[in-house]
């Protein structure tokens, strides 16, 4: 009886946060003016689209602007826990299909399934610091689909001219009512022939890059912001056995 009534109450969580998120974003989307300067993704084969998980939110509402106008599909990963299970139910209300797992769960199993997806013409989208962080940090997956399967990296980013930020550890961005909102998705870039730690840095600087030149952060905010939050991010979460590139202990020993 007891585990009736949990499963009874996960599930009306889910449900309700879905609805409520999605009535939610789709009313503050309608009030806000919209630019999308957005190029066009090769039609002939798969690519590796990438976005900071702080950007999730509101990431959806591009997803026609890119993937509808070359008559393709792009799959986006997302974790496989209670929230990723949210986010999926409502990136699936407009029409976005998903791949589940990360690094800490099934993540053979959603890597296996991404290089056969981009071999069969599917963009696989990405945000390389999810699904806990630490914040603008890039996992291996982004890296290994992308050298894996000889696939170019684009950025999809959006600035928002008047937001909230909420006190999570991505510090998600939700665009307040009759704001601006630029949406950007940036040339195409490889990581190729790059070992794992310079592709990673590579990767974080073209999209600190396209965020500084569509109105962003600079690229010295940014990495700025990141070694703060990265330090943070160690602080609370060191006791809870995650494990840190040594790329990202040297930062923080550095430091």
């Amino acid at each position: 009886m007891v585990s009736y009534w949990k499963k009874f109450k996960q599930k009306f969580y889910i449900f309700f946060s879905v609805y409520f998120i999605y009535v939610f974003i789709k009313l503050i989307f309608f009030t806000c003016k919209k630019r999308y300067l957005i190029g066009k993704l090769p039609k002939d084969k798969g690519s590796v689209v990438l976005f900071w998980h702080g950007q999730l939110g509101f990431m959806c509402f591009v997803y026609k602007c890119i993937w509808d106008n070359v008559q393709k599909h792009g799959k986006v990963i997302i974790s496989d826990h209670k929230d990723g299970e949210i986010i999926t139910k409502i990136i699936d209300k407009f029409g976005i299909g998903t791949l589940r797992g990360s690094s800490s769960k099934g993540g053979a199993k959603v890597l296996i399934d991404a290089l056969r997806q981009i071999k069969q013409g599917t963009d696989i989208v990405i945000t390389p610091d999810g699904p806990r962080g630490p914040r603008h940090s890039v996992a291996d997956g982004a890296v290994v689909i992308s050298q894996k399967t000889n696939s170019d990296i684009y950025v999809l980013n959006y600035e928002i001219d008047n937001f909230w930020e909420l006190k999570s550890w991505d510090k998600m961005i939700i665009p307040k009512p009759f704001s601006t909102i630029k949406f950007t998705l940036s040339k195409p870039f490889n990581v190729k022939d790059l070992s794992l730690a310079e592709a990673k840095r590579k990767i974080q600087l073209q999209m600190w890059q396209e965020s500084s030149k569509n109105g962003g952060k600079s690229i010295k905010e940014h990495e700025s912001d990141f070694r703060l939050n990265l330090k943070k991010w160690w602080d609370k979460n060191s006791r809870k056995n995650y494990k840190l590139d040594d790329d990202l202990m040297e930062i923080l020993n550095g430091d």
